[in-house]
């Protein structure tokens, strides 16, 4: 409307100034002298003008921000219905304070392209309307917490202090249960599933660490969670935050139970993931936190295979230090860890002893043990049990390249 008024007193303003240009030419004393012009007049209507034309401008400008106003708001309602259709809890700032805020890289392409798909349809239509790891690293103690957690026995049966009304351990299995018991047993099957699911399983528990953060079935659940994404993330800031935030909340788990072998295995493992990205000081102060936790832990689970194997993997390891980092660690701390490729051994073949046919990992370090102490023969024999495991995952992948890398030092 203002934009016609406007459009109206300029035509007005040019048919009048033509009347009045003649009729001042026919007026006598017309060219008599600027005294005789209607100054005031002009000066008036210019005034006016400016005034109209400021606040046509004011008028297009707030039209164009309403414009964008309603683009974004049509985009975040499209925005929370692709989220809405999304499983698993949104995605938030939520949870423990030092938590990191950043998905992994397959779920923020998949976000993103959402987001850019529902708000472009959102902003087209209201222009419309308006106008037209690897497994393991020569320098570390412990660098890659292999799938064979999942055959150990913390969830092998649903722990008895959790529900003593399990008999067997079904999945999805939620009725009757306190909501404690619920969230545990969800995050048992979501760890056992896909990289989404342990996302997903990840958020679940992070949402109710306020809630449940004195529980120490929970606490270390939570830690093994953040070991996960630690896993399944490849950004390496990203990583360091997951493992130091875990290793927290695993040291949490500890102080509510000293006696949890789970939390005292978890605090460990963080420690060895910690390990791969700190100085060679942190390193090594990570390596004497991963033996003593988990050799509390073998004391409190003496007949967990997977215990022996990340103990043989730190003694592994120690083995392989250099000739530099044994004398910072003796700079540092007075006294370097030590350790032997014969001790590593006796490790592995402890797993084999509690669970034969235990992992391709642990078969492909014994055979590098046997190497080390100069028994090819033994070595080929451990590769070709290596060798008699599927390749299904990533992890199966890393396992079958070492294992072919190992082999031509073998020939």
């Amino acid at each position: 409307g203002l934009t016609l008024a406007v459009l109206w007193y300029r035509r007005e303003r040019r048919r009048g100034g033509s009347e009045l240009h003649n009729d001042r030419k026919a007026a006598p004393g017309w060219n008599s002298g600027p005294a005789a012009r209607p100054e005031k007049q002009l000066q008036r209507q210019a005034e006016i003008l400016a005034k109209l034309e400021a606040l046509l401008g004011g008028v297009e400008e707030v039209k164009g921000e309403v414009l964008g106003l309603r683009a974004a708001l049509a985009g975040l309602r499209g925005l929370e219905s692709s989220r809405a259709r999304r499983p698993g809890p949104a995605r938030g700032t939520r949870g423990h304070g030092s938590s990191p805020s950043r998905e992994l890289p397959a779920a923020r392409k998949r976000r993103r392209r959402s987001e850019a798909e529902d708000g472009g349809r959102a902003a087209a239509g209201a222009s419309r309307s308006v106008s037209s790891e690897e497994a393991e690293s020569e320098g570390g103690y412990i660098t890659a917490f292999t799938d064979t957690e999942d055959e150990s026995e913390e969830e092998t049966v649903i722990p008895s202090a959790v529900n003593p009304a399990f008999e067997s351990p079904v999945s999805n299995v939620h009725e009757d249960l306190s909501e404690f018991d619920s969230i545990i047993q969800r995050a048992h099957d979501l760890h056992s599933g896909t990289v989404e699911e342990k996302e997903e399983g990840f958020w679940l528990l992070l949402e109710k660490k306020d809630q449940y953060g004195d529980q120490v079935e929970f606490l270390w659940r939570l830690a093994r969670a953040y070991g996960d994404m630690h896993d399944m993330t490849s950004d390496k800031e990203d990583k360091k935050n997951y493992a130091s935030t875990g290793k927290q909340v695993a040291e949490e788990a500890i102080n509510v139970d000293p006696n949890s072998a789970d939390s005292h295995l978890w605090f460990a493992v963080l420690c060895g993931y910690l390990s791969m990205s700190e100085s060679i000081q942190n390193k090594i102060k990570n390596g004497y936190l991963f033996k003593e936790h988990i050799d509390k832990a073998i004391e409190l689970r003496p007949q967990d295979p997977q215990l022996y194997y990340l103990l043989g993997r730190w003694c592994y390891e120690v083995s392989q230090l250099s000739w530099f980092e044994r004398n910072i660690a003796a700079t540092l701390f007075g006294d370097p860890p030590n350790s032997s490729i014969g001790e590593a051994l006796r490790c592995f073949l402890k797993v084999e002893e509690l669970q034969p046919h235990y992992s391709m990992y642990n078969c492909i370090c014994l055979a590098k043990c046997y190497r080390e102490q100069g028994q090819n023969i033994k070595a080929k024999q451990w590769c070709d049990n290596a060798a008699t495991f599927p390749v299904v995952s990533a992890e199966d992948q890393k396992a079958q390249k070492e294992l072919e890398r190992l082999l031509n030092q073998l020939e």
